[in-house]
């Protein structure tokens, strides 16, 4: 490999990084936040999340 590919590919394989680290910190942001009420066997359930 040339050099000037070698290069292509390392900035390739940084983009999908940085893509993969955006998308995680994105989904950890959309975490909902609050009070989950459930109702089941055992009664109702009341969790802070």
């Amino acid at each position: 490999m040339t050099r000037k590919n070698v290069l292509y590919a390392l900035i390739g394989v940084l983009a999908v990084a940085a893509s993969v680290f955006a998308i995680q910190l994105y989904r950890e942001k959309q975490k909902s936040t609050g009070v989950e009420i459930s109702i089941g066997e055992r009664g109702v359930s009341i969790e802070k999340k």
